[in-house]
This record gives C-alpha cells, structure tokens and sequence, in this order.
C-alpha cells in the first residue's frame, strides 16, 4: 500500500516562494491590471515513473507468494465436539468445507450439501489450525550446524533491511513435525540480537521446495524488534551501543528520526514531482513502513516496566505495536496492554534463564486475558515446543484455574488460533471455524487440552496435510531420506509425532 501523503504546498504557492521570479508573477499593485509575468517556474513532471527497483513502493510485493494450497474436495467433518476459536462449543458438531473455505458450522441438525465427503469424527474433537506466530523453523532448521544458522544479521544493532524470508531453508524437517502437532500457519521471525532484527514472514505449513511456495498470500509483514538484554549484551560486549537499556531506547528513536524523515521527503515527492527523487534505503523502507501501518511490530519484551517504555516509543513516533513476544511479565501491565490493544505472546512454564525472565509465573496467560480487550497468545519460539502448543496453552489453562479464574476451553483455544491470528493481522482469513474463513481444520484424537490428544488429520485450505494413520499424508524432507525413522509410519512411534 502507498504511504499515506501529507498535503504539500499548491504550485502556486511553491513559484510565490522563488525568489525574484515570484515577485513578478505574484505580487498584487492598485493597478487595474495585473504586471505581466515574466518568467515562470518549470511545471512538476506528472511521472513517477522509476526504473525498476528504485522505488519501493512501485512494487511492495516483489517476493511474491506462489502458494496454490493442497489437493482438496468438498467435505462435512460430523460428529466431533467442535471449539471454533470464535467462544463457541459444539457438541456432535457438524463443519461444511466447499472449495476450500468454511461455508457453515452448527449442532447435528446442520445440512450435509450433496456431494460433500462425510468424514465421521465421533468421539473425538475439531478445531481450527494452530497458528505459532513465533518460530524460526527455516532459518535454525534442523540440522542445527553453523552453516544453516540463518535467523540473526547480529552486524548492526539496526538491520530492518534485512527479510527472514530470504533465509528459509523450506527442506527443514520442523516443518512436518509441526504439521503432526497441528500447526497450519507460522510466522517466522529473525533473531533477536538486533534493536531491528529484520522482517518476518508468515508461512502455511504446507511442503514445498520454495519459500514462496509456503507464503501466505497478501498477510502483512512484521518488523521484529527487541528490547532488553538481547541487544545491550550483543553489542556492549562489542564495547559498542547499544550498552544498556537507555542505549536501546536512544537507537530506537533515532532509527524512526530518520525513517519519518525518509518518508515525508518520498511523501513530498509524489504530492509534488519536483526535483530528485531520494535514494532507495532498505533499512529506512522497512521503518517507514511501521509508520505507515503497512508493516507490523513484533516486539520482543520480557519486563513490564521495558513494554511500557517501548509503547511510549511508539507514540512519540506515531505508530503502534501489534504485539509483545514472549512478554514474561505481561500479567503486570495486563490492564495497559489491553488498553493500548497489543497482544502479548507467551510461554507457560519458560522462566529464570536470564534476569528479565526472573518473574514469568505460569498464570501469566490467563492474567493477561483477564482484561476486556486483551490478546492473550501462547507461542513456542522452539522447534519442539511448536509441536505440543496445544498442551503448553492446557498448563496456562490449568494454571488459570487453579488461581481460582474460570476459564472455558472454547475461550482458552483462542490462545493459538484466533488471538494468534490477530496479533499477525491474519485473522480475517484464518484463526476460527466461521463462515468465509480458510478451512484450517484439526481432528483431534481427544480433547486437545488433554496431554493423550494427538492430531489425527490436518487440514490446510482444506486439503489433507497430514493424517496420522497414513503413511501417504506424512509428508517427509529430502534431508530426511535415509535417515534413521525414515519410513516409518507416525502412528507406530510411541511419542506420537516424528
């Protein structure tokens, strides 16, 4: 999307502002005619045209997705305790998919159109897709070796010029292990070395030999951002800034000093035409698209006391933050972030490993939504806790009650479907069983807060993407041929998923 343009001066206004010329072509005497004009200003050139890759906002999609989803047919999934991610729960529901999309979800009595597959699920439960809005599947794919140790430009405390998507490796066998836990959509996030670490991608779970194959299309781009000890650490130990927490806050504000400046020269440009055109800066691109709405913050932020610096960082600069991740002490600010509209995206049971994790709690999911407003999300940031987010959101939930908090599952599911799609700006497209949306659709063995529920089919815009049963639909890598496992079928494996 085009920045959002400041009204320049009319061209009248701009030659009354020339000088000598203007004094002629713009002053007013008592005659009763006008002096004549002498000389005029050069009209603005009504092309913006620039050569290609010279200016980014020609082309905001220059990576584009190719992603044309799994073989699928017309289906109804009968029968099953259905929690839709949107606070409902059916019992012996009943979820009609056509071409695709979610097209009706009710109790029994819900019509079957002809020529839909019934797929009987009595006895077990149906869901929508996880969604993991913290991973770095792909750039610290499995194998863990230096080589493909891709998630962090740690060159510069600012690197936004920097895109996760070019570091996918799309081969990495997380991908299906996710799969097998129920994931259908992630987003993949740079490391957190950097003040500006990068742009993140969100990606469907779905095999593919290219990034762009996974992309999901038209889902907004998220910068991600960290504050804290990351950055203090990864630098100081440079003797360079940042050095400390108030070192971060300085680079922050000066990195969106000159991105605003960056954008109101390109927004002056293309009101008026006049003159040069500025130079193309990645890094700068990135920012001004914070400003603009079009890209949003990740935030990487464990103390409470840091997320509300960071949200006055924000508002001195005009733009929002979307979401705080991993957020340890969300639950003592759970009241501002509710307020302010940010999501915070939490563990459970990750605490104490450094300082800024000193106070994580395992309520800290619920406290945070306990607010009207709040976005509570559970993520992984891990390749194995991907796998089980369904039991990391069950010990939040559990936690949540045993702190006297009454919380329903059909509410606590949103955790890693709906409120996760929110807080990637994906949520109209994807995150609930409802009318419309994407048919990301899990059948669970069991209740999926239970530790024994297993995911038995996955399905991604419909398509079986996985099925526990059969070996056909558990996709393997080409790294994983020949490796020990390879061939066997994943409901022989005692721990469930490979």
């Amino acid at each position: 999307m085009l920045f959002s343009r400041l009204r320049g001066p009319s061209l009248a206004v701009l030659t009354c502002a020339l000088g000598a010329l203007s004094l002629s072509a713009c002053a007013t005497t008592g005659d009763a005619a006008p002096k004549t004009q002498t000389a005029s200003a050069a009209p603005a050139s009504k092309d913006r045209t620039m050569a290609p890759g010279l200016d980014g906002w020609a082309n905001q999609d220059p990576y584009p997705s190719t992603y044309r989803g799994l073989p699928r047919q017309d289906m109804a999934i009968v029968g099953a305790t259905v929690l839709t991610g949107a606070g409902q729960k059916i019992q012996n529901g009943v979820v009609v998919v056509t071409d695709g999309r979610i097209v009706a979800v009710g109790g029994a009595d819900t019509p079957v159109p002809a020529g839909h597959q019934v797929v009987d699920a009595r006895g077990r439960y149906v869901t929508p897709g996880i969604i993991d809005i913290h991973s770095h599947l792909g750039v610290y794919p499995s194998p863990g070796v230096q080589g493909m140790s891709d998630g962090n430009e740690a060159t510069n405390p600012n690197t936004a010029q920097v895109w996760a998507e070019h570091s996918i490796w799309p081969q990495d066998p997380g991908f299906n292990t996710a799969r097998a836990g129920g994931v259908t959509t992630m987003q993949i996030l740079p490391g957190s070395a950097n003040l500006f670490g990068g742009r993140g991608v969100t990606l469907r779970n779905v095999p593919s030999v290219t990034m762009q194959g996974m992309k999901f299309p038209n889902a907004p781009y998220g910068l991600k951002m960290a504050c804290g000890e990351n950055p203090s650490r990864v630098y100081g130990s440079r003797n360079q800034s940042p050095a400390t927490g108030m070192g971060n806050v300085a680079g922050y504000r000066a990195a969106f000093i000159a991105a605003r400046d960056y954008k109101d020269k390109w927004d002056k440009w293309r009101e008026t035409g006049q003159g040069t055109p500025p130079t193309r800066n990645l890094q700068l691109e990135t920012l001004a698209g914070v400003l603009d709405g079009s890209v949003l913050i990740q935030n990487h932020c464990y103390r409470a006391d840091e997320m509300a610096v960071m949200l006055d960082v924000a508002k001195e600069f005009g733009y929002k933050i979307t979401t705080f991740h991993h957020a340890v002490e969300a639950y003592k600010v759970a009241p501002l972030l509710a307020r302010e509209g940010v999501c915070a995206a939490m563990w459970t049971g990750w605490w104490g490993f450094k300082m800024e994790a000193l106070d994580g709690i395992e309520e800290n999911a619920a406290l945070t939504d306990a607010p009207e407003g709040s976005c509570a999300v559970i993520h992984s940031d891990d390749a194995e806790l991907i796998q089980r987010l369904n039991q990391e959101a069950a010990a939040a939930l559990s936690a949540g009650r045993r702190a006297g908090m009454n919380i329903a599952e059909e509410h606590a599911i949103s955790w890693i479907t709906l409120n996760a799609a929110k807080s990637i700006g994906i949520d109209k497209e994807t995150g609930s069983l409802e009318n419309g949306k994407r048919a990301d659709v899990v059948i669970w063995s069991a209740d999926p807060f239970s530790i024994y529920a297993r995911a038995d089919q996955v399905f991604i815009d419909g398509g079986l993407a996985y099925d526990r049963a059969n070996p056909a639909f558990q996709p393997v890598s080409d790294f994983e041929l020949g490796q020990p496992g390879f061939g066997q079928a994943a409901v022989g494996v005692a721990q469930g998923a490979r």
